[in-house]
This record gives C-alpha cells, structure tokens and sequence, in this order.
C-alpha cells in the first residue's frame, strides 16, 4: 500500500475501501500535520489521545478486512463544529463553563457521519455559542486565517474552514444562520453550502421541532466533488425532525448540465445599500469572468424589494430564535457573568419582543422570500460576494466600520449574506481570488429553494475553470514554521 494520502476526500475514500491505503496510515498522517500545523492556527480542539484514534483506525481497518465496509467516510478522521451534539466528546459551544459538558446523545448528522464509518478525532473552533463570524472565545482562542496568520478566519465554521484550507481534514461539517458556512469558506478559499432548510434534519436546541430555525447545518471541502460526498451522508429525511424533506437527493452527473446562456444575475452591493472595503466587489467581479467562460449571461439585477425592510426583520427574527436558546445560560446567575456581550445583547433584545413583533417580521419574511422566487423566475441563478471586507485583524471582536459606514450591531457587517438566509434558498460558496493585499474571498450562488444540485452544478463549472483554487494554496509552510 501507498503511503501517500490522496488530496481529494473522494479519491481517499477509494483507496481506503479498495485496501490501497490503510485507515492506520491515514490516520497516522493526519494526526502528524495536525501536530506539525495546528499549533500556528488553532483549528481544531478539544483533541483526542493518539493511541484511542489509532486503536479506532485499527478497527476500520479489521473492518474492511472482513468486508463491513460502514460508509462514504470510512476510516475518515474527522473533527465536528464544536455546536453539534456528540455523544463522546463534550460540547462545549465555546463557553467556558460547558467546557467538560458532554450530550447524551449525537446529533442526527453526527449521528449519520459517525454510522458511515467517521473517526472522531477532536471538535473543530467556533465563536462562543456560534454567535458573530469570527472565530474565537475563551475558552478555546482564536482561529486564524490559512492565509495570514494576523487574520481572522471567519466564523462561526472557521475552525472547520481552516482546518481544510491546511489539509488537517479530508472533509468538514458546519452551519449557517447568518454567513457561518459561507463567510469563513470565502476567507479561506475553499467552498461551503448552505442548503435548503430540512434538506439536513436537525432539531433546535432545547428540542423544538416545530418552529424551526434559520441556521442550517451543511458541508464544507475543497472541491465541488467531495462536497457532494459529505453533503450526501448529512442529507435525507429523518423523523425525530418532522419538517425535514422527505424526497431524494440525485448529485449523481452534476457534470452533465449545459449552462450556456443560463441568465446570472449580480447583486454585488445591492444597488449602493452595502457598503464594501475597497478591492472586495473588483475582486469578485473579476471573477464574474469565469461564468461568462462558462457561457452564462451575467447581468446586474435586484430582487424587487426594500432590503433594510429584510434586515430590520432579520433582526427581530435573530433576537427571537438566538435569544430563546439562551435564556436558560442567561437565567442561571453562575453563568451570565460568562457570557459575552453578543450573548445578552440576543437574550435582552429578544425579551423586548412580542408574539406580534415576531409575527410582523415573519410575514415580512415571507415576501421577501416571494419576491425572491419571483426573480428566480427570470434568473437560474443569483450571485452576491461572501462578505463585505477582507479578513480583519484576528484580535478584532468585530469590525466596528466599513467603508466609513459605522456598524450599529456585532452582525451588521455581514449584511451581505442576510438576505440569502431569509430568502431560505440554497447557496454555494465559491472561491472569487484574492484581493490587492493577497487575502482571499467568495461568492455566493444562490439558487431556487431546494435545488442544490443546480448550485452544485454550476459550482463544478466554475472550479474547473477558476484559476486561483490550485495556483494559490494556503501558507501551510508558514503555518509549520513561523
């Protein structure tokens, strides 16, 4: 057997089933440039003895032996968002309190990871509770940019991010509710989806299956085809989540579609709403180029409809859900004094609500979510850049200006990816290059409500053709060395 560890999740996957590469030797390399790398960006936590992990590749291995083949992700070192229920390893959200707190159960997700032969090596980082796209708490510190080291990496998937952006991961999982996925794949040139809400079950916090929320759980890689992969094990209908979609995901041939003359429209700062740091939207527009390669006719356009209106309403809807899975840490004096101010200001904005109040922003919601199945109507798809600036400095709580522009809230600087959120629909986010100072970001592809794969397939056009994906790889040697 080989000893080298192929790049791609799909390809690994392969050797490892058809016995050309040991699940020991993957998880022996893994756990080096882990070693070697993680101590520079602080990715993953809450790590797992060596000698559990191996003993556990070990029986991957015996597995395959006797033909128990478990699964897409069978031998696959893997680390979870530190926001998802694990059974084996605490979830600790970040907070410091909850440092030694362990679920009594998995999550549906991790549950489906760990029954297609996943080996749980460690959690990846997330900003306390997931609140804010930047990665850091006191717990477990701050995550840093694959690209530059002084930078953020985004949140609140960052850990996740950076740990595929420096090969410490085959594959990642994470979740969105206001850019989570997107925001930190942009910034570390990798690719995201968020996807429909239901296309991967779950169940809020505190065990609510009614009411869900806008934050979705989705995947996380560095192709098109191993998205597919993770996507594929995380997807499918579940009932211990009632409103999760019962019907089935084809991602077999996303080659396939012809896109010529498929109408794009770009949204870019939305008709002067946005403000961007300098260099973001030429970035991005550059990178529009790709899709006329393609074929596709790009054009600017906006869906026709007040966008403060949507991000006055998201507000509302943010305190209510945020805020209501806090209460209980925010009632428990012991554990207030803990909380980070982004964590009460949810708590004490959504207790000024009334069921009217959310009622109102939810009715707002759902003409926003009209006007946008309207103008998906007329374009297949929509484009929009990940964020509204490049990385900040990593010490930075969140950006306090853009543009000149004062931000008002801790999320208003990643208004940009709102409106996707409150429109429900799925999103790709997809590598646009670098800016003036060498730092990476995104796009996000936005397509009608549950037609992920037309993201995917548009996606895996896209990276066929952008240059910058395996021209600029991440500083891993500043990472070992510096």
């Amino acid at each position: 057997m080989s000893g080298d560890i192929p790049d791609s999740a799909v390809a690994l996957a392969q050797a490892i089933r058809t016995k050309r590469i040991s699940c020991v030797e993957v998880m022996t390399a893994t756990l080096d440039r882990i070693e070697r790398v993680n101590p520079k960006v602080n990715a993953i936590v809450a790590m797992r003895p060596r000698e559990a992990l191996l003993a556990e590749a070990r029986a991957r291995d015996d597995d395959i032996a006797h033909d128990r083949y478990r699964g897409a992700l069978h031998g696959f070192p893997q680390s979870v968002k530190d926001l998802e229920a694990m059974r084996d390893l605490p979830t600790s959200m970040g907070f410091a309190p909850f440092r030694n707190v362990v679920a009594p159960a998995d999550s549906i997700m991790v549950e489906r990871m760990r029954n297609n032969g996943a080996i749980f090596i460690g959690r990846t980082n997330t900003p306390e509770f997931g609140l804010g796209s930047h990665t850091f708490n006191k717990l477990h510190g701050a995550t840093r940019n694959a690209y530059d080291l002084s930078k953020s990496a985004g949140g609140s998937s960052g850990g996740a991010a950076v740990a595929l952006a420096l090969r410490l991961l085959p594959v990642a999982d994470g979740s969105d509710y206001g850019g989570s996925l997107r925001n930190p794949a942009g910034w570390n040139n990798i690719f995201a989806l968020r996807p429909s809400i239901g296309r991967i079950p779950s169940v809020a916090r505190g065990g609510d299956v009614w009411l869900p929320s806008m934050g979705v759980a989705g995947p996380m890689a560095r192709n098109i085809a191993d998205l597919a992969l993770l996507f594929a094990v995380q997807a499918g209908y579940d009932d211990r989540a009632p409103l999760s979609i019962d019907a089935p995901l084809d991602l077999e041939g996303l080659d396939r579609r012809d896109l010529r003359g498929a109408p794009i429209a770009w949204s870019g700062d939305m008709g002067g709403y946005l403000p961007f740091e300098a260099g973001v939207l030429d970035t991005c527009r550059n990178a529009l180029k790709v899709f006329a390669d393609i074929g596709c006719i790009v054009e600017e356009a906006n869906p026709d409809f007040p966008i403060d209106t949507v991000w006055r309403a998201w507000l509302v809807l943010r305190a209510w859900q945020a805020g209501s899975g806090l209460l209980p840490i925010y009632n428990n004096p012991a554990w207030r004094q803990h909380m980070k101010p982004e964590a009460v200001f949810e708590v004490e904005q959504g207790a000024k609500l009334s069921a009217f109040d959310i009622s109102t922003a939810s009715a707002i919601r759902s003409q926003w979510y009209e006007a946008v199945r309207q103008f998906l109507t007329r374009y297949d798809y929509w484009i929009l850049p990940t964020a509204q600036l490049f990385p900040f400095d990593v010490d930075l709580d969140w950006p306090k200006e853009i543009a000149g522009h004062t931000m008002t809230t801790y999320h208003e600087w990643m208004k940009v990816v709102l409106p996707v959120t409150m429109s429900g629909c799925p999103t790709l986010a997809v590598p646009a290059g670098f800016g003036p100072t060498g730092l990476p970001i995104g796009l996000q592809i936005v397509a009608p409500n549950h037609r992920e794969r037309a993201c995917l397939e548009l996606g895996l056009s896209y990276e066929q053709r952008a240059p910058w994906l395996s021209k600029r790889p991440p500083l891993i040697d500043q990472a070992r060395t510096s």
